[in-house]
């Protein structure tokens, strides 16, 4: 049989059928609603079935088929996965509109279990059906099905194709013969947002926040001494080391966890209810730390607007608040203590010492703890500018905080670049590098040492506080955490060494200025920002820029780490208090309540009794507690998880 086909403008097939081919089989397939018509028999058929036989009279005819083509384009399924539990069914259609509709259901898991065939390549269908070798189903016939493996899993596709055009319709089903294969299967192609929780707008604005948190006050104010003191460039040795086999794995446990359960760091302790008290725990810290670190950020607050005036109020000791014992810049000069009879290291105090202690905290209105006193209002406004802003930051959850951390996360740095500048053009800048850097080797004897550097780096990174699980539970599933935590625990490092030669520049400055060594200025915690650093700059030409720099510098660094605190708390409390029920409770109304809770007790410590309240949290909230936290979350999920 000669079969001769042309494909006219008009879309008519002619089939020509040569003489002396009589009791041949004539297969024809249509597309669309057309008929294949046979003139000689007068018998027709659907697209997409078998013709019959059709006897040969001996003289050559003339077949026309008219074949509508239909638009299929327009209304194209994309291919479906479908995520399912096994013990279901699953039932799907996929399908064409217009003419020539095919349709087809997915063969649910057990389905599948009855009929090996259904699983296996190039045979029949279920049910005894046969699909033809070329690829094409008759129509009302279920369809072909292949078992390939993809890079996801083991997949069952489900094809279907009509002849002209060749359109396919594939539905992926994820099968297994055993329940653990078919559940690491449904999680390595869970969709990126099943469950209906929200995700980071992009993944930088993740990277931007765990690198805010990670890099705080603690960069500024403690690093640089820490190195200072314990050896100069020889520290660097056993932080790097506490830093690749302690902060990094334990660092990206975390990120893991969090992005893998896409949980609270409460709700996530599912996984092995036996330690659902660390998450209580690590909120617990979190939200304790968060009383008095925000505190710190409303005096950064204070010394900014204070600063903003031509002549800083911590030049000079004739203001109310100076006492006798205050020396200023003339006084501190060596030619002119020849006529104080008394020298010892703590007979007299700088300006900006007393303007912290006496103006600003007013610590000579309270006898200790059990004398706290009323809160200040300048502080209290201020603080409260503060929880302000992160509740701005933080009440639509991480689509809102993470646009605020392009500002936050990278202003700090352009302003260290700025002062570093700065401070190398000062007299006795070098002298203060050389001792921030000069490396003493016999130091690594102590362990002293390794316990500093230890301690550094595990808080710097801000592994206990539950901060990276509830960030890394707002991430897509196939996000690259381990990347993000690289590039976190390297910019962190390199943050804190930078930093380092900021402080020291004016460190040296003040050394030279004074005519003492630099150990007699050098320090940690808020008295560096608060005393020596405004100190340092006081006399610098353009003193009140220098030193709104800094303390904007501060507010940045600080809003950060306060953003992460609070983000721990409320992911936790608000995701176990869904579970628990509470499906109608709003993010914004219990952020609120969170901020209005923390500024309440937050403002204790800006009462004249208020720094013993601030030193007392700062000694036990994130001490023992925050380490017990890392241990036992490490514990749980090396030598319980899985078992």
């Amino acid at each position: 049989m000669i079969l001769d086909a042309t494909f006219p403008d008009g879309g008519d097939v002619v089939v020509r059928v040569a003489d002396g081919m009589a009791g041949m089989p004539v297969l024809g397939n249509s597309v669309g609603a057309g008929e294949f018509r046979d003139d000689g028999s007068n018998r027709s058929s659907s697209s997409g079935s078998r013709r019959g036989s059709s006897p040969h009279t001996g003289t050559e005819k003339e077949v026309e088929v008219s074949c509508h083509r239909p638009d299929l384009t327009s209304s194209l399924p994309r291919a479906i996965r479908y995520e399912q539990q096994f013990s279901e069914k699953v039932s799907t259609m996929a399908s064409l509109s217009g003419s020539g509709v095919v349709t087809h259901t997915a063969p649910s898991y057990e389905e599948q279990r009855a009929s090996p065939a259904l699983l296996s390549r190039n045979t029949g269908t279920p049910g005894g059906r046969s699909t033809r070798d070329d690829g094409y189903c008759s129509a009302g016939s279920t369809p072909r099905a292949f078992d390939h493996k993809s890079t996801k899993g083991s997949v069952v596709t489900l094809s279907c194709y009509k002849k002209e055009p060749k359109i396919q319709l594939d539905e992926e089903v994820y099968y297994s013969d055993s329940s653990k294969t078919s559940k690491t299967n449904n999680v390595l192609n869970k969709s990126e947002n099943d469950d209906g929780r929200e995700t980071w707008g992009t993944g930088a604005d993740f990277l931007l926040s765990i690198i805010g948190f990670a890099v705080d006050l603690a960069n500024v104010w403690r690093f640089p001494y820490l190195c200072y003191r314990n050896g100069g460039g020889a520290f660097l040795i056993p932080y790097t080391l506490m830093l690749v086999f302690g902060a990094v794995p334990l660092f990206y446990m975390e990120l893991i966890l969090g992005q893998y359960n896409r949980q609270g760091p409460i709700t996530l302790w599912k996984i092995c209810p036996l330690f659902k008290g660390v998450g209580f725990c690590a909120v617990m810290v979190a939200f304790y730390v968060s009383f008095y670190y925000n505190v710190i950020i409303g005096w950064a607050f204070y010394f900014l607007v204070s600063s903003a005036r031509s002549e800083l109020p911590w030049v000079h000791c004739d203001n109310s608040w100076n006492t006798e014992q205050c020396w200023d810049a003339a006084r501190l000069n060596a030619t002119n203590r020849t006529d104080i009879p008394y020298q010892g290291p703590l007979s007299h105090f700088t300006p900006a010492s007393e303007f912290f202690h006496r103006a600003v905290l007013e610590m000579q209105h309270s006898e200790g703890l059990n004398d706290l006193g009323l809160p200040k209002w300048q502080l209290a406004v201020c603080l409260g500018v503060v929880y302000f802003t992160l509740y701005l930051s933080l009440f639509k959850g991480v689509k809102s905080s993470g646009k605020v951390v392009w500002m936050t996360a990278t202003m700090p740095y352009v302003v260290l670049s700025i002062l570093l500048a700065r401070g190398l053009l000062l007299p006795g800048a070098t002298r203060g590098i050389a001792y921030y850097l000069h490396p003493e080797l016999t130091r690594l004897k102590d362990t002293q040492v390794w316990v500093d550097a230890a301690v550094q780096i595990f808080y710097s990174v801000g592994a206990g506080f539950g901060v990276h699980l509830s960030y890394a539970s707002y991430n897509t599933f196939h996000n690259n955490c381990y990347r993000d935590c690289l590039v976190t625990t390297l910019v962190n490092c390199f943050t804190s060494f930078f930093s380092g030669f900021v402080i020291f520049t004016y460190l040296g400055f003040m050394s030279h200025k004074q005519g003492v060594p630099i150990s007699s200025v050098a320090t940690e915690g808020p008295g560096l920002v608060f005393q020596v650093y405004p100190e340092a700059v006081a006399t610098l030409p353009g003193a009140s820029l220098w030193a709104m720099l800094f303390f904007f510098m501060l507010i940045m660094l600080g809003l950060d780490s306060g953003m992460g605190g609070l983000e721990c708390v409320i992911t936790g409390l608000l995701d176990q208090a869904r579970a628990c029920g509470a499906s109608r409770l709003r993010r914004e109304h219990f952020t609120l309540a969170v901020v209005c809770l923390s500024f309440c007790v937050a403002c204790i410590n800006v009462t004249p009794g208020g720094i013993y309240m601030f030193h007392l949290l700062d000694t036990y909230a994130a001490g023992i507690s925050l380490l017990c936290s890392a241990l036992f979350e490490a514990v749980a999920v090396s030598w319980f998880y899985g078992k």
